[in-house]
Formats: structure tokens, sequence, C-alpha cells
């Protein structure tokens, strides 16, 4: 039997489950997601590459739990940004806000270059489930709002956001500008629609 440090094996394995996903959050926060492979965490966190097996199959397999770990955290400070917002228009514009912090301060580097990452099926479906989660609750104000499509909308509002966080990082100086002008578009985008319900009421 393997030597563990844990008091039980499914703690040990636990414990290494942690440290190899932190291994690879720091891999590509240092390196870049080229430098992500199975060689190179294994190299990095003294494990055997048939060791590194037992947790992950592929790098797909790796990339996958990386950012199914990290989407519920993010998640949740989405829900708490909305939650706290009054309006819809306050809910668009806290999305909008907290996405990009999320995308632009580095703590969730790693999650974010995943998620870009060109996977193949069944670990790029795990992605858009844990996905899925981040656009529901910007879905469910919409909807609320009596917004039609508010599903399609949620996800043109999460464009937005993906090429703000492009161009903030390519511009940091003017982070703050982008997040403005982001804000401004989404909301804006919902100015007819909010107009014309308010007019059918």
């Amino acid at each position: 039997m393997p030597k563990i440090s844990e008091p039980t094996v499914a703690e040990h394995r636990a414990r290494q489950l942690r440290n190899l996903l932190d291994g690879a959050r720091a891999l590509v926060a240092e390196e870049g997601i080229e430098a992500l492979s199975l060689a190179a965490l294994a190299r990095r966190v003294g494990l055997s590459r048939p060791s590194l097996y037992e947790y992950f199959r592929s790098k797909d397999d790796l990339v996958a739990a990386v950012v199914e770990e990290e989407l519920p955290r993010w998640a949740a400070l989405v829900e708490r940004a909305l939650a706290g917002a009054d309006g819809l228009d306050g809910k668009v514009a806290a999305y909008v806000r907290c996405q990009l912090e999320v995308m632009t301060d580095g703590r969730h580097h790693a999650a974010v270059a995943l998620v870009e990452h060109a996977l193949a099926e069944p670990a790029l479906e795990r992605i858009r489930e844990g996905h899925a989660q981040l656009l529901r609750p910007l879905a469910a104000a919409l909807a609320e709002g009596g917004v039609p499509d508010a599903e399609v909308r949620a996800e043109l509002i999460q464009g937005l956001v993906d090429a703000a966080a492009g161009i903030a990082q390519r511009r940091p100086g003017d982070a703050g500008a982008v997040v403005g002008a982001t804000v401004a578009q989404a909301v804006r985008g919902l100015g007819p629609v909010s107009k014309l319900i308010r007019a059918t009421r």
C-alpha cells in the first residue's frame, strides 16, 4: 500500500487532488496555458506520471477539473452581485462589473484561460454545464424583468463581457473606461425593450 500523508486514504486523495489542482493553476498563471501538461504537472508536484493518471486520464480531464472547481465559486460571486443590485438595469450592470472584475483581476486567471481552451467531448460538456451557472442569475433577472428571449440576451451580454475582457487585458490602463463602456452598452441594449414593456403594461 502506498504511503499516505493523511489519516485515511480518502483524505489523502482529497489532499493530493487539491495539490494537483493548485499546481495546475499555478503553472497556467506563471507560464501560460501552453505550459500545462500532465508531465509538467507531475514534475511540479513530485508525482510519477502513473500516479497522476489515477487522478486525470488526459490533459482535457485536468483542464475540465480545474475549471469545474472554480466555476461554482465564480457563479456565487455573480449571484451575490445581482442579489445586491436594484432594478433590471442595476442587475445587468452588476453582472457586467462582477464578470469583468473576475476575468481581469488575476485571481481567476487560470480558470479564465482554461475556459477558452479547445477541448474534446466529454470534457467540453462538463465545462459548458459549469459555465451555464454563470449565466443563470442574469437570465433569471432578465426574464423577471419581462425581457423576451432572456437566455439569448444573457448570452449576448456575456459576449460583450468576453470582448471587453480581451480589450481590458490588452489595454490595462483603460480598464475602468472599458468597464464603463461595457456597462453602458449592455444596459442601453435593453432600453427599447424596457420602454416597450412599460408601454404595454
